[in-house]
């Protein structure tokens, strides 16, 4: 039993677990990769920041919902 439980007794698990690893960190780079971009992106395409003239903006100026 002893045996079954000891991994240095499998060597292709080591080989499987090293694969596995390698798809993890391939998949985690792409995935930060694309979070990057989409940031990016969303900070290009951001609308007016508060601090812009909103003439939209400038009739609820100081006014509250009541």
């Amino acid at each position: 039993m002893a045996d079954e439980n000891d991994k240095s007794a499998r060597p292709e698990s080591r080989q499987a677990r090293a694969s596995r690893d390698d798809r993890l960190k391939s998949a985690l780079r792409e995935n930060l990769k694309r979070r990057k971009l989409q940031a990016r992106a969303r900070a290009a395409t951001d609308g007016p920041s508060q601090n812009d003239d909103d003439p939209l903006n400038e009739g609820t100026a100081g006014k509250t919902g009541a």
